[in-house]
């Protein structure tokens, strides 16, 4: 069977709901390992494993005034503790992990949406 593509139906972080913009293009990292292979004098070779975190960026979520979403989500990276978040895609896969936004949290008011990124520690996984 032949993986799906498609739009991010909604991100959870939190426990609050956000749509994602259809056109939104992610790119996704479920954290564990990256591997480096470095060589030795002899020829043989050595794997340096590397923990990495999972990742998801370039979200582009709605904001909505009325429910002060811009201001929910500045108190989430303000926030010290990592926070539940949940992915689903349009091929209803649903990710979930727990993390923080990072990077910058700019809103944008032709689109009413804001651009993040989130990060966290472990994996992220299929639910």
């Amino acid at each position: 069977m032949a993986g799906k593509g498609g739009s991010i139906q909604s991100v959870s972080i939190n426990g609050r709901l956000f749509p994602v913009a259809a056109d939104a293009d992610t790119s996704r990292k479920l954290g564990g390992f990256e591997n480096e292979v470095q060589a030795n004098g002899d020829g043989t070779a050595r794997t340096i494993k590397t923990r990495v975190p999972w990742s998801l960026g370039g979200l582009q979520v709605e904001v909505d005034e009325e429910r002060a979403d811009q201001q929910f989500l500045q108190q989430v990276a303000d926030q010290a503790d990592a926070v539940p978040m949940a992915i689903t895609y349009a091929s209803q896969a649903t990710y979930q992990g727990t993390g923080t936004l990072t990077d910058e949290l700019s809103f944008s008011n032709t689109s009413a949406t804001a651009t993040i990124s989130m990060m966290g520690s472990g994996q992220l996984t299929l639910q």
